[in-house]
């Protein structure tokens, strides 16, 4: 614990560091990606709706998922990007290959066994993780697995891609890739639904389903020519009595159990909403594409940006801890005052979200409402979700994989236990139809994540100090926050005749705009920086 004498003598990373520049980068890539996602999930929206082909679809395209997700950038960034950011501060660019093309090696050799098997194993994966899926539903996502498996698979090398333009702080390439895959997947549903057009959804699902394998190969092409620049000395091989590849795999085996620990909640939460009503698979995708905006862009932009610059930090133990300490203190202020507005919004306003998203063709007002229920509960857990991810950072760059673990299972445990009860059995005890129960699944995860930040928060303060965070700025934002909901709602209320598409856009800019000038006249660091920022672009 640190005296407030040492505090006093701590280096001050604010804002407009080069980890904000660099968690800007990020975040720039990031909302391109996720602007072109929430395009997609519009149009499929369109031609889907809430229909049990819809459900079918949501719930095949999380099974192989896993394959992403379990060996995708959360693994790499925990176990590779430390180690071979390491080697390039050494400017041993020899080295650094050689991890690079073991690591790459090692992952095609993986991932093309588990594609495989998966690729083979789809119906008794079906039938554990869509048990409430019977007859023609069971048979479609069976088929629909097995296409996008493969897809998946290209997905982990593209992961592996990102990883090395991190390491080398090239983030918007790596975060703008997934630009190309949402475009593949809108493009084919657009061109399948014009073609198809008198045939059944299943037929359409099955199109999007080889859009997405032909956009997960193009997503990876599109990073490897910069990846080969970067890495001219790339010896491809498994890397056989190497210390850095042992480290990395050594490393890689706690993160990747907690990564799979991780994915079983979500697996869950597939099974438990595939025994409730038809529709509730699907709005859960829905609110959680909205609920990953925010998630992406400031609780993942700021934790990619700030774990290769933790990772390189060095010193004696009382200056790298006061370095990180910093570093926190200024990422959990960029993260509360953005993702604070999120979480208020998705309480206050969320059917006006689902509307500007969503609202199109099959998508109804009710189903807008319906998905603003589940993303309600989704809020619950938001702050703590992203700030969670930054403390997880500070414990994989000082290779640490082990507490995130331990910490992880706690929390997949309280989701899975609190999860069962509040999405089959509360809306029961309530006199509430079983359709509200997926509001209950999104809630208790949002109650876990609480515990789980708690503990990794205690963890890092352990091992760095206290890290001196303003509870008065946090109340502020809060306060600037709620104000902007108050008004954006009742202007909601009041336009109430007007077309919905266009008073939606009105009222989600009126509540940015409110926000905005609340947190500015509290003189709010984060926002005075942005304000600065786009005054002097304009000034250029």
């Amino acid at each position: 614990m640190s005296t407030t004498a040492e505090r006093a003598r701590e280096p001050k990373v604010d804002s407009s560091d080069r980890g904000g520049r660099h968690a800007f980068l990020v975040a720039s890539g990031i909302f391109a990606s996720r602007i072109a996602g929430l395009v997609r999930q519009r149009v499929f929206a369109h031609y889907f709706g809430l229909s049990a082909a819809a459900d079918v679809f949501s719930a095949a395209f999380r099974i192989p998922n896993f394959l992403q997700n379990v060996f995708g950038e959360g693994v790499l960034s925990a176990s590779f990007i430390p180690a071979y950011a390491r080697l390039l501060a050494r400017d041993d660019e020899e080295e650094a290959g050689r991890l690079a093309g073991a690591i790459a090696t090692l992952l095609a050799l993986i991932v093309a066994v588990i594609v495989l098997v998966g690729v083979i194993a789809a119906p008794a994966l079906t039938g554990i993780l869509a048990g409430g899926f019977e007859g023609e539903k069971r048979a479609l996502t069976v088929r629909l697995v097995r296409i996008l498996f493969p897809g998946a698979g290209l997905l982990v090398l593209s992961a592996w891609c990102l990883g090395i333009l991190n390491s080398h702080r090239r983030f918007l390439l790596s975060y703008m890739a997934p630009v190309i895959w949402n475009v593949a997947m809108i493009a084919t549903l657009i061109a399948g639904g014009r073609t198809v057009a008198g045939a059944s959804l299943e037929t359409l699902a099955l199109w999007l389903a080889w859009g997405s394998v032909i956009g997960s190969a193009l997503q990876f092409l599109v990073q490897l020519p910069a990846v080969l620049r970067l890495v001219p000395r790339l010896h491809l091989g498994i890397g056989r009595g190497n210390e850095h590849v042992r480290e990395v795999t050594r490393s890689f085996g706690p993160v990747f159990i907690g990564r799979g620990v991780s994915q079983i909640s979500a697996f869950v939460d597939v099974v438990i909403a595939s025994y409730l009503p038809t529709g509730a698979v699907t709005a859960i995708s829905n609110a959680q594409t909205l609920y990953m905006l925010p998630v992406s862009l400031f609780g993942m932009a700021v934790s990619a940006a700030e774990l290769p610059a933790m990772s390189a930090v060095g010193g004696d133990e009382e200056s790298v801890a006061a370095i990180l300490r910093a570093r926190v203190a200024a990422g959990l202020r960029r993260l509360a005052f953005f993702v604070v507005p999120s979480g208020v919004a998705f309480l206050a306003i969320g059917d006006v979200l689902a509307t500007i998203v969503f609202r199109s063709g099959r998508f109804t007002s009710a189903d807008a409402r319906y998905v603003w229920a589940i993303l309600a509960g989704s809020a619950v857990g938001l702050l703590a979700a992203t700030s969670g991810r930054l403390y997880s950072s500070v414990l994989y760059a000082r290779r640490d994989t082990k507490t995130p673990l331990r910490f992880a299972v706690v929390r997949v445990a309280l989701t899975i236990a609190l999860g069962y009860l509040f999405a089959l059995h509360l809306p029961r005890w309530l006199g509430l139809s079983p359709r509200w129960g997926a509001s209950g699944l999104t809630a208790s995860a949002g109650l876990a994540a609480w515990v789980e930040f708690a503990l990794l928060r205690r963890a890092v303060q352990a091992r760095i100090g206290h890290v001196d965070v303003s509870r008065r700025n946090l109340a502020l934002v809060y306060l600037s926050a709620l104000v902007a909901a108050a008004v954006a709602w009742g202007e909601w209320r009041l336009v109430h005749g007007m077309p919905r598409l266009p008073s939606a856009v009105l009222t989600t800019a009126l509540y940015g705009a409110v926000y905005l000038g609340m947190t500015t006249l509290l003189r709010i660091p984060e926002a005075s920086a942005l304000v600065g920022r786009v005054a002097r672009r304009r000034a250029r």
